[in-house]
């Protein structure tokens, strides 16, 4: 029988079907941060429980973090508390822990790719949103609620219904600028941020086949923003070699053992979806948001749609419009900015900051721009220094800040101030999302960097050279 990507990692991971149900799926990798976490442990502290597979379980700071004076005692008294409350249950429960200071700490979904905690075809889970971005391995990974983090430390399963398959395919070749994340949040636009719901996304193409596995982790991580409950790439030779002799992957026979399976793990011809998308890759520009949901994109150059053309219905459009200071029609190219934050689980790895430095180089931060670039792990943080970048930021007026989550969300001190504009690398641009009254505008890390050196947005093509063929 003719099988997806999805249905052979799925099927090979039920251990059991409940008729009329959801499956009963094991899982084989559960990653563990600080909020998500302390009320699953004091469910298992209630009923006795102790880890079932310590091992695979792997437990990190980053939400609540601070990215300045990591060495100094948490201010925030929330924050602490729960810091401290995953330090004790992962020593409780023997569970590898990485906090701050840990040479292996950094962002949830950063630090499991480089580590070789994310593995082809794998079950992973964390009670986190964004765990979606481990499917760029070929592996099946997604978000769990509070409850469902309790079931996975007590049993390492857990019921899912299956989700529905969709595949969406860009052939043909990106034009200059457009980065992995131009092209999620091209497929967002075009699909809305509820086109995905019910559905597991595979990604295929000309394009994908043709991005690093960094930029795959982009696409991936923002699955989850058009309603999908994951998005997952068939494993390639590129993921092969990405993985290879990292911490955590198989070595020796056990290696080759692994990748006798690996390379089986891709969809099979005539495979049957429940919904195919397919878009051209020469459509798409470097794009930016200008509303309250991660749909609501366009490319740089357009202007801002009217209300009638908006899927979510007018009412809804235009109290967003009013949240941003926008109105329609408006292009967005020259409008000012205040912050500009280059990070997060989407984009705070080295490709991100080699991206954003090649913009900076030779220019300055504009000085009405406040810039916080923070790596997504200290071995970004360890890239960047190693490879020069540190010294380019730091000529052109930037500064670097401690690994963590950040701006991303109103969770620890990086907030937005109200009624600011921050053009920001990361997943989401709810009202309050980056602080209360923030506005945020989502965008690559090149047009972050545009920003930072103009004060407005910018296209980065007209910072940029290219070679004509």
């Amino acid at each position: 029988m003719k099988k997806t990507l999805f249905d052979k990692v799925w099927d090979s991971h039920v251990v059991k079907k409940v008729l009329n149900g959801p499956d009963v799926l094991f899982i084989d990798r559960h990653l563990v941060h600080e909020v998500t976490s302390p009320v699953a442990f004091l469910g298992l502290k209630n009923r006795n429980i102790k880890v079932l597979y310590p091992e695979r379980t792997f437990a990190t700071a980053d939400h609540n973090t601070p990215t300045i004076n990591q060495h100094l005692p948490v201010k925030d008294p929330l924050s602490a508390n729960q810091l401290k409350a995953l330090e004790q249950n992962a020593k409780e429960h023997q569970i590898p822990f990485w906090g701050l200071g840990h040479e292996k700490n950094g962002i949830v979904h950063v630090i499991g790719p480089e580590n070789g905690i994310t593995l082809p075809g794998a079950t992973i889970v964390c009670g986190d949103s964004h765990t979606s971005t481990h499917g760029a391995f070929g592996a099946i990974a997604f978000g769990i609620g509070t409850s469902e983090v309790e079931m996975v430390l007590a049993s390492q399963c857990i019921m899912q219904p299956k989700p529905k398959s969709m595949r969406i395919s860009i052939n043909g070749k990106l034009n200059n600028a457009v980065t992995p994340k131009d092209v999620a949040l091209y497929i967002i636009s075009k699909l809305s941020t509820s086109g995905a719901t019910g559905y597991f996304v595979e990604y295929a193409g000309d394009v994908f086949r043709q991005m690093s596995m960094e930029g795959r982790m982009t696409v991936c991580n923002l699955s989850i923003e058009m309603g999908a409950r994951g998005g997952m790439i068939a494993p390639d030779e590129k993921t092969f070699d990405y993985i290879k002799n990292r911490e955590f992957t198989p070595k020796g026979k056990a290696w080759d053992k692994a990748m006798t399976y690996w390379e089986t793990l891709y969809t099979d011809d005539d495979s049957v979806f429940d919904q195919e998308v397919t878009f051209n890759g020469e459509d798409i520009e470097p794009m930016i948001t200008y509303g309250t949901n991660p749909g609501m994109g366009i490319g740089i150059s357009g202007g801002i749609p009217k209300s009638d053309a908006f899927q979510g219905g007018a009412a809804t459009y235009k109290k967003s419009l009013q949240y941003m200071d926008f109105e329609e029609g408006d292009n967005m190219l020259g409008k000012e900015i205040d912050f500009v934050f280059l990070g997060s689980c989407t984009n705070g790895r080295i490709e991100d900051f080699r991206a954003f430095a090649s913009l900076v180089k030779g220019r300055q931060k504009a000085n009405n721009v406040t810039a916080w670039l923070v790596p997504g792990s200290h071995k970004v943080e360890d890239a960047i220094k190693k490879e020069g970048l540190l010294d380019i930021l730091n000529e052109a007026g930037f500064e670097l800040r401690e690994p963590g989550c950040s701006a991303c969300l109103a969770m620890n001190d990086d907030k937005i101030p109200a009624g600011k504009y921050a053009v920001s690398t990361s997943n989401r641009n709810f009202e309050g999302r980056q602080g209360p009254g923030a506005r945020t505008l989502l965008a690559s890390p090149l047009v972050a960097a545009a920003a930072a050196v103009t004060g407005k947005v910018t296209d980065p093509r007209e910072l940029m050279v290219f070679e004509t063929a």
